[in-house]
């Protein structure tokens, strides 16, 4: 499988996506756990299709020290007991934040209210961007039907620098 277009090839988006990789930094330096961002950024991958954004973030979840029992588990998050409550308000929130045209309030109060729970506002401030920051590079992988399988964790680290 070949991707319809290549991003990386293509000046302008090649350009677009170094600043793309670089906004996610702010996240990255956040308070926000790595593998809390990790599973969002997953979560919301799997619900979007998007094959690459799947594969890159299990990849680099797992070089952090994410076991494969919780990575296999972030699509049944609900009924496994491997999630912290944080982490179950994080996931719900990258849920609900991703499926915005399935309730027409978008995030619920109870949701919102768990996440207010668990996190300080610059948390919170990441969590969202986060949510927002991964919808949309599901959106660009998918439209261009990026494959997924040849990610290496880490790879686009050289970009951020």
């Amino acid at each position: 499988m070949e991707a319809r277009f290549n991003l990386f090839e293509n000046e302008l988006a090649a350009k677009f996506g170094r600043r793309f990789a670089n906004t996610s930094m702010v996240i990255a330096q956040s308070t926000l756990p790595k593998s809390t961002q990790e599973l969002v950024s997953l979560r919301a991958s799997q619900i979007n299709g998007c094959g690459f954004c799947t594969d890159m973030h299990t990849k680099d979840a797992a070089a952090a020290g994410e076991t494969a029992v919780r990575l296999n588990l972030v699509a049944t998050w609900r009924e496994a007991i491997v999630f912290t409550e944080a982490e179950r308000a994080a996931l719900a929130l990258a849920e609900e934040g991703t499926r915005l045209a399935d309730h027409h309030k978008g995030v619920s109060d109870e949701t919102w209210a768990q996440v207010r729970k668990h996190y300080d506002d610059d948390q919170i401030a990441a969590l969202v961007s986060q949510v927002a920051l991964i919808n949309a590079a599901n959106r660009l992988n998918v439209i261009v039907r990026n494959p997924a399988g040849s990610y290496e964790a880490g790879m686009f680290d050289a970009m951020t620098s």
